[in-house]
């Protein structure tokens, strides 16, 4: 418990970003009324591109992850999942330090997010990790809370 490590994904790990992606955000789908953007995502393509960063338990299948983009900027927090099985773990909280430490690394002086109005959850979670709320927006089918977080 607490264990995991945090890595880059590679392209054996494509199954697991999918089956993790899947199962974190399938709770959503009826709250939202549409799928979750992250899972309609192409995970072989961002984990080739590196973008992808598994929490996988010593010598096991990864747990959670986060998809990231570095920008003019920033760095773009696209999607962060942690499988149920592992809820209550810290491996969120892990990906979080995790992101911002990665964007510490490139220079980056902010994360910015954003998360459905409907993940209500999410709107608790974020301002307790610094985040403050940019701005709400509707893209397409998505109503959209956007946020940064202005790294020290």
């Amino acid at each position: 418990m607490g264990d995991e490590q945090i890595r880059q994904a590679v392209t054996d790990d494509v199954p697991a970003v999918k089956a993790v992606t899947d199962a974190a955000y399938q709770p959503y789908i009826e709250r939202i009324g549409v799928v979750p953007q992250p899972m309609e995502a192409d995970h072989a393509a961002n984990v080739a591109a590196g973008r992808v960063f598994v929490a996988c338990e010593p010598g096991g299948d990864p747990v959670g992850l986060v998809v990231v983009e570095a920008r003019p900027g920033h760095l773009f927090l696209d999607s962060i999942a942690v499988h149920p099985d592992a809820h209550g773990r810290g491996v969120g909280r892990r990906l979080l330090r995790f992101v911002d430490a990665h964007a510490r690394a490139l220079g980056l002086p902010e994360v910015r997010l954003c998360t459905n109005a409907m993940m209500w959850e999410n709107q608790e979670i974020y301002p307790r990790y610094g985040y403050e709320i940019v701005e709400r927006r509707v893209d397409g089918p998505y109503d959209r809370v956007h946020y940064r977080k202005r790294l020290p």
